[in-house]
């Protein structure tokens, strides 16, 4: 007789998670009526987003607190190989998002003579609201040497190269670059380090982690429901950022159209995320006046107003005229970066902050690690990471360390696996 499935819940035990599952509406009703926080953790804990849809989950999904990003080399040079991993992947993550483990069998049901199809560490755990988001880099299609590893050279999106080397960077191989990439975020850490973990395990012998990276606190705001969270300078972050509910926004500067690439037609409906790791000074950065730090970012640190007036959400007015020249300095953070001055281009942000420890000499390691999905790095980031090399103020307070980019395919309809159009 085979093992039966287990699911995480139902690890916790039969009444708890039966009270859990059919309690969660219920739950979450109380937490709004009564404003109780530990109520509302709860709820949003319990919460799971479906993984088959028109557009991977993990993109517009309201962002989560806790990331566990990682990039892959792929080991193999069978093409087989690779599009049987694909195709293990995606019934794990399917899994996982649900709340379940990442095999069918689970932690604890298996032959005792074999090692368990699901590490454990999240046995008892809710979903935690876990998305798991697949990418394909440019070195998927093309080696460095010009070889054709898969026959998908002529498949390849003209908009997929490697991001260039802007200036300033100081970019660590190691953490760079990338034949494949897995976002997993969660509201609980531990969820989304076992969704990254199971998924290196089930690829052993495939590929093989190149870099990972833990991130916490989100940088980025993906819903109007959600508030705008500060950054590790403590100003608040992505205030302009493209929503969820923006459908027209989305399908401007988010969504790979029909025609983008001719090439890339298997990525109509699908994005680009570029990746850029980037540490801050943050002892530097700590002993500047207030008003330089405000002068910098182009925002007040209090409610994150721009500098000419008004709140948060308005839009600067990069016009206005003080005593020593414009209140919105031309060499603010907000200026150089703003879709008024980039042919109205926007991206969806959804970075994390992260502290790795101390460096050699005690400083943090610390900094926020940017994702942006857009539609075409060409237009949507290149020429705006490069005007931030020319004059943006901040610069002198970040060190960019760590570089990629990645396409996104759309959303895995019912028996398909992730990125399939571009294996048929």
């Amino acid at each position: 007789m085979s093992p039966r499935p287990i699911s995480r819940r139902g690890l916790i035990g039969g009444g708890a998670a039966a009270a859990v599952g059919v309690g969660a509406v219920g739950v979450g009703a109380y937490a709004l009526a009564h404003d109780d926080p530990d109520a509302a953790a709860a709820s949003r804990l319990d919460r799971t987003y479906p993984f088959r849809a028109e557009h991977q989950a993990g993109i517009t999904t309201p962002a989560q607190d806790r990331l566990h990003f990682a990039a892959f080399d792929v080991t193999t040079s069978s093409r087989e190989d690779l599009v049987t991993l694909l195709k293990a992947w995606t019934l794990a993550a399917e899994r996982m998002t649900a709340g379940g483990p990442a095999g069918p069998v689970g932690p604890l049901e298996g032959a005792y003579d074999l090692p368990p199809d699901d590490t454990g560490e999240a046995i008892g755990l809710p979903p935690s609201g876990l998305t798991i988001t697949f990418g394909f880099g440019p070195s998927l299609f093309v080696d460095d040497d010009g070889k054709d590893r898969f026959g998908l050279a002529e498949r390849r999106p003209a908009a997929l190269e490697q991001l260039p080397h802007f200036p300033g960077d100081n970019l660590d191989e190691f953490r760079s670059y990338g034949d494949l990439c897995v976002q997993a975020c969660a509201d609980d850490p531990q969820v989304a380090v076992h969704a990254i973990r199971n998924l290196a395990r089930i690829g052993f012998g495939t590929v093989s982690v190149r870099w990972s990276q833990l991130g916490f606190g989100r940088t980025s705001s993906t819903s109007e429901s959600q508030t705008t969270p500060r950054n590790l300078f403590g100003f608040k972050d992505g205030t302009m950022n493209v929503k969820a509910e923006e459908t027209a926004a989305l399908e401007k500067h988010v969504w790979v159209q029909p025609g983008d690439d001719d090439a890339g037609a298997w990525l109509e409906g699908g994005s680009y995320v570029a990746v850029r790791r980037i540490n801050m000074t943050i002892e530097v950065w700590d002993r500047q006046p207030l008003g330089d730090q405000e002068s910098f970012i182009g925002r007040t640190k209090d409610t994150g107003a721009p500098l000419s007036g008004g709140e948060e959400p308005d839009q600067p007015d990069f016009a206005m005229a003080g005593r020593e020249g414009p209140i919105m300095p031309v060499t603010s953070h907000v200026r150089n970066v703003h879709p008024d001055f980039h042919d109205g281009a926007r991206m969806l942000r959804r970075g994390y902050n992260f502290v790795d420890g101390t460096d050699a000499i005690g400083g943090l390691n610390a900094g926020l690690f940017f994702l942006a999905y857009l539609r075409d790095p060409r237009t949507h980031f290149i020429p705006i990471q490069l005007q931030m090399t020319k004059v943006d103020e901040l610069m002198e307070y970040l060190k960019f360390t760590g570089s990629a980019l990645f396409a996104v395919p759309p959303g895995i309809a019912p028996g398909e696996y992730v990125g399939q159009a571009l294996f048929v």
